[in-house]
């Protein structure tokens, strides 16, 4: 793990709030590929892409029939990301040329064997192009679980980089507490918040509609959500909302995008919760701002939330770290350290047995 004086001192942080080519794999790719060279051209150090930015949200999910929806599915799989596609290794290929960091919102195809399932999913590169990690979205929202995967709970975590140690969440996840504190308590400073858009909200989340300004920000419950992540936190954010322009897309007919919220609205807070650009509505652009450990650091002297803070005496948190798989070995040795000469010896004195035999039963067992 990297201290804080390992770091550079500033970075320059980007919001791609780039439209992809609706459902296009193949497309996508080549508009990530020189958006992500853009970026490069600006000085970008650590560059974000919204929520399922490839091939872009399924807005279609409440507006067709299931025969549709089923087929929209098929189609949208067939478009997505696999951790072992060659379009991962195009896009790893760019971010090395544009010597960035990325984080990229994506439709991920599973890669557990027989499994067809999408997952919401963060596609984390470093300079070098390598995918390090990944993050899914632990609990998709509402009907979107009809169409993603609940994420590993290893995935709730974080790595290091030369700008600071860099998380990120999908959408709603934004608001859960345990799981901010989760990112926090690891030592998270630099944060990537996607969403699938910006909104006006009408009274409860579930009524809401298209921003249309950034006005929209008075009930929009991103603004507050980024901001107040950034200072409880002590977090640079770079808040990451997806933009679709208003025409139908190819291959979909009038009326199917019937939940089309992706007007934009990103931003990038300081860890005093500050936004120091945006929240950009309606166009798609490159929004980047300039960044220091500075502003962290004096934060930090006024509330430090992994410091002087902090009660862990009082309250703390458990984080599993675990991945689902559907085999379990309940019986093998796993990671069980060998037998010791005295545990050796107390059982055979216990069995009345030698103890070379008690270290051959041991040696088989471990074995499997």
């Amino acid at each position: 793990m990297s201290r804080d004086r390992d770091a550079a001192e500033s970075f320059t942080l980007g919001a791609a709030q780039i439209e992809p080519v609706y459902h296009d794999a193949e497309a996508t790719l080549d508009k990530t590929c020189r958006w992500i060279e853009r970026a490069g051209d600006r000085g970008v150090d650590v560059l974000v892409f919204p929520e399922t930015y490839f091939p872009g949200y399924p807005y279609w999910r409440r507006s067709t029939s299931i025969a549709r929806w089923t087929d929209l599915m098929v189609d949208l799989a067939d478009n997505s990301l696999h951790v072992d596609d060659d379009a991962v290794s195009t896009i790893g290929e760019a971010v090395a040329d544009a010597d960035l960091h990325l984080v990229l919102g994506t439709n991920e195809v599973d890669d557990r064997p027989g499994s067809g399932t999408l997952y919401n999913s963060l596609f984390f590169f470093d300079r070098s192009g390598d995918l390090v990690r990944r993050h899914r979205k632990l609990m998709p929202t509402h009907d979107e679980r009809a169409i993603w995967g609940r994420g590993d709970p290893e995935h709730l975590a974080v790595h290091d980089t030369d700008v600071g140690r860099l998380g990120g969440l999908v959408c709603y996840e934004n608001h859960m507490t345990l799981s901010k504190a989760a990112l926090c308590a690891q030592g998270e400073e630099i944060h990537a918040a996607v969403w699938p858009g910006f909104w006006e909200q009408h009274g409860h989340p579930g009524d809401k509609t298209r921003a249309t300004s950034a006005e929209a920000r008075d009930t929009c419950d991103i603004y507050p959500a980024v901001r107040e992540y950034a200072f409880e936190t002590q977090s640079f954010v770079v808040s990451c909302s997806a933009y679709m322009s208003e025409g139908v897309p190819d291959g979909f007919e009038e009326g199917e995008i019937g939940f089309g919220v992706g007007n934009g609205g990103s931003m990038l807070v300081n860890p005093a919760g500050i936004v120091k650009a945006g929240p950009a509505i309606g166009e798609e652009t490159l929004l980047t701002a300039e960044f220091d450990r500075s502003e962290r650091r004096a934060t930090k002297a006024y509330f430090d939330a992994m410091g002087h803070y902090a009660r862990w005496d009082a309250v703390n948190l458990e984080v599993s770290d675990g991945r689902l798989d559907p085999i379990h070995d309940h019986h093998g040795g796993g990671d069980r350290p060998p037998l010791s000469p005295a545990a050796a010896q107390s059982l055979a004195e216990e069995y009345d047995v030698d103890v070379e035999t008690v270290e051959a039963v041991a040696e088989a067992i471990e074995e499997g």
